[in-house]
């Protein structure tokens, strides 16, 4: 039995449970906090919702079904907690993309925790004038290293339309980077 499998296995188990999940915090907490950073910009705000999908996973983890790894259903999860955050904060503050992409792009880069060069603040300046799926299907795969089929399973697209997506981004990138 892998090492997920046991793991989902002491989850599921009401004896064993808080250990299970303390050893889970220990295995995905950092990957999944720069998954979800990646998506709502600040530190502060990452571990608002990392705490929230912390949460999540423990309160459904009898619902998983092993349909996908541990890892891709609670990416899924983070996802999705990122994503309501968003949309939460959104509608208090915001009225056009414009305007939100600017002030994401300020938080960003007055974050303490933020170390990036000059070449880093143009890729993010770049990535923040993409829609959100292209944003999101770049981030997953450039920066997390998630293989297609993870992606796939994670925003639930096909394989080739976020290929498709993945490839026209970078080419983007690669053309305003060098500008």
């Amino acid at each position: 039995m892998d090492k997920d499998a046991t793991l989902i296995k002491k989850l599921k188990n009401v004896t064993l449970k808080d250990t299970a999940f303390s050893e889970l915090l220990d295995t995905y907490q950092e990957r999944l906090y720069w998954h979800i950073r990646k998506i709502v910009s600040t530190h502060e705000n990452a571990d608002d919702v990392l705490q929230n999908t912390f949460i999540r996973i423990y309160k459904n983890i009898q619902q998983f079904k092993s349909k996908s790894s541990l890892h891709t259903w609670m990416y899924r999860i983070a996802y999705n907690e990122s994503l309501r955050f968003l949309e939460n904060n959104n509608k208090k503050r915001y009225d056009d993309i414009d305007t939100i992409s600017e002030s994401h792009l300020e938080v960003l880069f007055e974050d303490e925790y933020f170390d990036g060069d000059e070449i880093q603040k143009k890729l993010t300046n770049i990535i923040t004038r993409f829609t959100e799926k292209q944003q999101r299907v770049f981030q997953m795969k450039y920066f997390d290293d998630l293989s297609f089929r993870k992606i796939s399973e994670i925003l639930e697209v096909s394989e080739s339309t976020l290929k498709s997506t993945y490839y026209t981004t970078v080419k983007i990138i690669e053309e305003k980077i060098f500008l």
